[in-house]
């Protein structure tokens, strides 16, 4: 089966927490904070790996969450630091955002690596916390939260060819006789559902890979049909080969069928329009083909002259061999700077942008009323609340420094905040105290 969308939650893993320890040697009276700080947790990774195909493993594992920095240690030792957890996806992956929409990447070759998962920082052991004011803190942080979030892995075929046209023209027929491939074959539409690879070989040293694409039909580029997830497909590929059924069965006409499937492309995608397009007449060995090909001839060469026809049967063979040295030249003289090419450059110069998970400078921060209740939000601040060990005394003076040196306090004040009046960030409440009295006293909400 050929999997090509997948969600998925990917979790970095936590730093560790700093520890309070002190320096307990023989001979060394007061010796001073020995605590280490955390390990900074895994990044959860995707690694491209042009051995996968399909994004079928995706179907049975969902979650992917990097393991925990380890805990600060005493005789100021460094928790260790996690190792990262690496994921491999096939290439053509591209990974969305599922909350915002956001392409976070588009993994198009071996070995390409992205971050989607940032591991959070261990936290500071008391060690960091000695100054001239207070040799022996008793201060130590927890580990920083790992990013987590949902995303969305989109595979589109990596392909040098990509057969395109209306269901039941052929194409899949074509494949199996050119490659090694067995897609599934029937007299009936929408036999292929799923794209099928294979890889066409000509015997001169020169191969390519050409992609069986399912069926399009009017309102692909809206979705009909499935629509968006066949075309995705097509814009990977180099050179379009556009099967056309020339018998006219079932009443249909040939041109008509043509500029319908082109129209769709465009709408879907303008690019489409200006990729390389090579016709096959599928269908020759039919009684009426003939005489089609001829008139489609002449209606294609006026609206598109630089398109080649080219009459085959993939039952008989005819032409087969024609087609396949025309679209093995058509690929050599395309200039090697493709549109792949370009989506590498972006990736590469994507690759490991993720959201950060660091705290800034400022603390930015908004007052709201909960009816008797002072609420504080900003994420600055909950960023600083999950890396305060709120069970010290010095940790929670510390944060009240912090609070009123950005200004919190005399913002209360402004909006009317007094004494004893309860204060709420996050899970948290403390009282007021309109004296600026490093006592504060936190209770879980």
């Amino acid at each position: 089966m050929f999997v090509d969308k997948a969600k998925v939650f990917v979790k970095g893993g936590d730093g560790g927490d700093g520890l309070v320890a002190f320096r307990r040697e023989l001979y060394v009276p007061e010796g001073g904070p020995a605590g280490g700080d955390g390990g900074n947790g895994g990044h959860v990774i995707f690694r491209v790996d042009e051995g996968l195909r399909t994004l079928m493993d995706f179907r049975y594992q969902k979650h992917f969450k990097a393991t925990k920095g380890e805990k600060g240690r005493n005789k100021s030792q460094h928790g260790a630091n996690a190792e990262h957890m690496v994921v491999r996806v096939p290439p053509g992956t591209t990974v969305v955002d599922d909350d915002t929409g956001e392409t976070v990447a588009d993994m198009t070759r071996h070995g390409q690596e992205v971050i989607v998962a940032k591991g959070g920082r261990g936290g500071r052991g008391n060690i960091r916390f000695k100054s001239a004011a207070n040799t022996a803190p008793a201060i130590a942080e927890n580990g920083e939260e790992g990013q987590e979030r949902w995303v969305t892995l989109e595979l589109k075929v990596m392909a040098d060819v990509g057969l395109v046209g209306f269901p039941s023209v052929g194409k899949s027929t074509l494949l199996s006789v050119v490659s090694g491939a067995q897609p599934k074959i029937g007299a009936y539409h929408f036999t292929t559902i799923t794209p099928n690879l294979g890889v066409v070989d000509l015997g001169d040293e020169r191969s390519f890979v050409m992609a069986d694409l399912p069926g399009l039909i009017e309102g692909a580029h809206t979705g009909v049909g499935l629509g968006h997830e066949f075309l995705r497909h097509v814009e990977r590929t180099r050179i379009i080969v556009h099967v056309v059924d020339m018998s006219g069965m079932e009443g249909r006409d040939p041109y008509d069928d043509w500029v319908k499937i082109n129209d769709e492309l465009k709408l879907y995608n303008p690019k489409l329009a200006e990729r390389p397009q090579i016709v096959a007449s599928n269908k020759m060995d039919m009684p009426e083909s003939e005489e089609n090909l001829e008139a489609f001839r002449k209606q294609v060469a006026e609206a598109r002259p630089d398109i080649v026809v080219m009459p085959i049967s993939s039952l008989t063979k005819q032409g087969i061999k024609e087609l396949l040295f025309r679209v093995a030249d058509l690929l050599d003289s395309l200039p090697q700077q493709s549109e792949i090419e370009e989506i590498e450059k972006q990736a590469k110069a994507e690759e490991g942008v993720v959201y950060r998970y660091e705290a800034t400078g400022d603390l930015d921060f908004e007052i709201k009323r909960d009816n008797e209740v002072y609420v504080i939000e900003s994420e600055a601040i909950a960023r600083l609340m999950r890396r305060t060990q709120f069970n010290s005394h010095e940790a929670i003076m510390r944060f009240g420094r912090i609070l009123r040196g950005a200004g919190i306090d005399d913002a209360l004040r402004k909006r009317g905040a007094k004494n004893g009046d309860t204060i709420r960030i996050g899970k948290f409440e403390f009282e007021f105290f309109e004296g600026g009295s490093d006592d504060y006293i936190f209770d879980d909400a």
